[in-house]
């Protein structure tokens, strides 16, 4: 679909943030993108998808503004516009997640098409996000219905990879996963990038891996490298992104030039096509 187009339709641009191994910084990832982004002027929507609610605790949504949640979404019919919350940032919004989530598997599993519960759920509204720029979706860390739903409604996927040994493991399974519902259940479906994380240049192992994943995926692998950052750690704890947390510390540069770099590759994608 190319920028003119979707531009006309007014559609906000779907991002999935998905790898099925946790603690690889896909909601660190969520909450300094989208931030920087927004601070950009474009008015960004985060839907945390994790039973854990990490996103929203890292937004200040505390547990009494999240009776509605992204459950309601999928499983109830929630009108979305009743679970959105606005957040502190200027033009970041969250649909907040809550333990609800972790029995959605179970709740669908009568559910026809219940891959498509999310995108269903986006098109019966869509009205209410003709001022969205973009939404992120922030996914659990396993290859479950939630996180397919997240695919199946999204353009582009973004995905974070820990720069460890077993940084590759698993991969290859969510490629197949990635292809399996580009083939089936949502053909535009297509790879913005995969994001190295947690990189410790003093550390002769995160450059081996860093050196293995790109001569594997080429192209397929930003430029940036989010670096292991204490700032980024301790921001959640603070009810803030490690962008607004510490805008000088190298893990928070590091994801205002990742920003810069979304921004490039989002225009080549959409006028041009993906890898």
């Amino acid at each position: 679909m190319c920028t003119t187009k979707r531009m006309q339709n007014k559609a906000p641009i779907f991002i999935s943030v998905v790898n099925q191994k946790g603690g690889v910084g896909k909601t660190t990832t969520v909450l300094n993108l989208a931030t920087s982004i927004a601070a950009s002027g474009k008015k960004v929507l985060i839907i945390d998808l994790d039973a854990q609610g990490n996103a929203s605790t890292g937004l200040g949504i505390i547990i009494e503004q999240r009776k509605l949640s992204s459950y309601d979404i999928l499983v109830s019919d929630e009108d979305i516009k009743n679970v959105i919350r606005k957040t502190d940032i200027e033009n970041l919004f969250i649909v907040p997640a809550n333990q609800d989530l972790s029995s959605v598997d179970m709740d669908l599993v009568e559910v026809d098409k219940k891959a498509h519960m999310l995108k269903k759920s986006f098109s019966k509204n869509k009205n209410d996000f003709t001022n969205f720029d973009y939404v992120f979706m922030d996914c659990p860390p396993a290859l479950n219905m939630l996180t397919v739903n997240s695919l199946v409604l999204a353009n582009l996927i973004i995905i974070p990879l820990q720069t460890e040994f077993f940084a590759l493991e698993g991969l290859s399974q969510l490629m197949v996963t990635i292809k399996e519902i580009r083939n089936t259940l949502n053909k535009e479906l297509k790879i913005l990038g995969v994001l190295l994380t947690m990189y410790d240049r003093r550390n002769n192992l995160s450059i081996q891996i860093e050196d293995d994943v790109r001569s594997t995926l080429n192209d397929l692998v930003f430029n940036t490298v989010i670096p292991r950052n204490v700032k980024l750690s301790e921001a959640p704890s603070f009810s803030l992104p490690g962008v607004l947390y510490d805008q000088k510390c190298l893990g928070s540069m590091a994801y205002q030039k990742l920003a810069a770099e979304f921004f490039l590759r989002e225009k080549k994608f959409f006028n041009n096509g993906a890898v």
